[in-house]
């Protein structure tokens, strides 16, 4: 009981620093970053003016939509590897 309860403790303290841990996404080269904590709250969305084409909006979505799908995937990568250390690697769904 004392190590599940250690356990729930470790994993509490995991989640709260994943909450406050950033990744930034990009697509082209940075023309368009997204900013978002390993608990997937946007925090930012930066798009360069030569990014910015009124003529080609749909340029400019899949540009956006390629920085978030990355920085889900940094912030999932990062969340794997830390609740990984906490859990032993066991697979916790939710998690």
């Amino acid at each position: 009981m004392a190590q599940v309860k250690k356990m729930q403790q470790e994993m509490a303290k995991a989640q709260e620093e994943l909450a406050n841990t950033v990744v930034t996404g990009s697509a082209a080269g940075g023309a368009v970053t997204i900013e978002m904590t390993c608990d997937q709250r946007v925090k930012g969305v930066k798009i360069a003016k030569e990014a910015i084409d009124p003529e080609d909006a749909e340029t400019l979505e899949d540009l956006v939509t390629v920085a978030f799908n990355d920085a889900i995937a940094k912030a999932n990568e990062r969340s794997q590897a830390r609740m990984g250390g906490v859990t032993g690697g066991l697979k916790i769904p939710g998690f």
